[in-house]
């Protein structure tokens, strides 16, 4: 009514208020009246913004790729910003222009050129694998832009959604990977069987080292017995020399004592002999008559026998000497 009108914001907006060309108001979330002939609004929204991009480039190796992903940012300088775009709005705060979508447009060329310098300079199996570095890359060249430092923006954060290469492309890449992949898996079942026939080569070693351990053990238990019972042959040797010895000594202690018998007898028979030869020295030149005289014995029989030892010794002397057996009887009986 008569060109006074009401408006209000919310508190993440900035509003700037200008009446007859001069800043009359600003900040965030206001809300007044004003005379529309004389006053325009600018309006800048203070909450961060998203920008989605996606871009084509080509590799250093010639090959097609396509970049897709997501800066988010915020305005830190609303008037600089205002200065440059025109966020101007009307009575029921729509922007007047389209310079608030100029404001992504920038933004997102900016990022074009620091992805198109990272990515010429790499080869396609790189870029593909190279989210990281290339998310690193864009957030650096928005920081290092003057462009995006007088627009009074803060870039919060970079995200690289994909990395693709063309259809064609992809599949020869992905044949490619396959069969790398093939390789791998074929290297790993040779590895598997290498790795199983290296277990059975231990086991077999092991075995083997069991087989040797324990025909060493059975050598040494052998070797062992072998000397135990050299050791036991050798008491065997040893008793049976002490006992040969024993019994050398106790044959040698009887011989000693034979000889000392024997020699103790000879001396005993050699002094029994002499005695009787001291004993019989007297009588050894007398007539064997007078011997028998001094034995005073003169029976018959001795008599006889005398008589027949006359006849002997004189048998030269006789011609002829007849004894009857009954003479002899007769002698005989009455000698008894």
């Amino acid at each position: 009514m008569f060109g006074i009108k009401y408006i209000k914001f919310d508190s993440m907006t900035y509003v700037i208020k200008y009446k007859n060309g001069k800043i009359a108001n600003e900040g965030r979330g206001l809300s007044f009246f004003y005379f529309a002939p004389n006053t325009s609004i600018t309006a800048i929204p203070m909450g961060s913004s998203d920008v989605n991009f996606i871009f084509t480039e080509t590799t250093s190796d010639f090959q097609q790729t396509t970049i897709q992903g997501q800066i988010t940012y915020k305005i830190k300088d609303p008037k600089q910003l205002a200065d440059l775009l025109d966020f101007t709005v009307n009575e029921k705060g729509d922007f007047k222009t389209d310079d608030h979508e100029k404001l992504n447009a920038r933004i997102i060329n900016e990022a074009q050129t620091a992805t198109a310098t990272f990515i010429r300079k790499t080869g396609l199996r790189e870029a593909i694998n190279s989210s990281s570095a290339l998310e690193n890359t864009i957030s650096s060249g928005l920081k290092a832009s003057a462009t995006i430092a007088s627009l009074g923006i803060e870039p919060l954060s970079v995200n690289i959604l994909a990395v693709k290469a063309t259809p064609e492309t992809s599949r020869a890449l992905e044949a490619k990977a396959r069969e790398e992949l093939l390789k791998e898996a074929d290297l790993a079942i040779y590895e598997r069987r290498n790795f199983s026939v290296e277990q059975e080569r231990k086991i077999k070693q092991s075995e083997l080292n069991t087989e040797i351990a324990i025909e060493q053990k059975k050598k040494e238990i052998a070797e062992t017995q072998m000397e135990r019972e050299v050791a036991e042959a050798q008491n065997q040797r040893k008793i049976r020399e002490m006992r040969v010895e024993a019994d050398i000594s106790v044959e040698s202690k009887k011989q000693d004592y034979i000889d000392m018998k024997v020699s103790n007898e000879k001396k005993t028979a050699d002094a029994k002999g002499y005695a009787i030869e001291a004993m019989i020295k007297p009588y050894r030149n007398m007539d064997w008559r007078l011997l028998t005289a001094m034995s005073q014995k003169s029976d018959a029989g001795s008599n006889i026998a005398l008589a027949f030892r006359e006849l002997a010794d004189n048998a030269g002397k006789i011609s002829n000497l007849n004894i009857s057996p009954d003479l002899l009887d007769s002698l005989l009986k009455h000698s008894k």
